[in-house]
């Protein structure tokens, strides 16, 4: 259910803006969307999991307000980020 350390630093790699970028509003998005595709993984065997699934919502909330962020302060970034994940706004 929670990231490896080898995928966050895989995630960290492929997204950073530098070497050791971990801040960065793409880094996060980047592991927030990984976290919630393993939450939405483990909810397919586990309907009942109503815990958990708050704690999906925080996680998608959290993703949204840094895309709103990015979007606001740079739309290109944004848009290349949207797409490399292959969210849908």
């Amino acid at each position: 259910m929670s990231i490896t350390i080898e995928r966050k630093a895989e995630l960290i790699k492929t997204h950073g803006r530098t070497e050791g970028d971990t801040g960065s509003a793409e880094v996060q998005v980047a592991i927030l969307s990984e976290r919630i595709s393993n939450l939405t993984e483990h909810f397919k065997t586990h309907k009942k999991d109503n815990h958990s699934r708050r704690g999906l919502l925080k996680l998608v909330s959290a993703r949204r307000s840094l895309l709103d962020h990015l979007k606001k302060s740079d739309e290109g970034r944004y848009q290349a980020l949207i797409e490399k994940l292959g969210l849908r706004r």
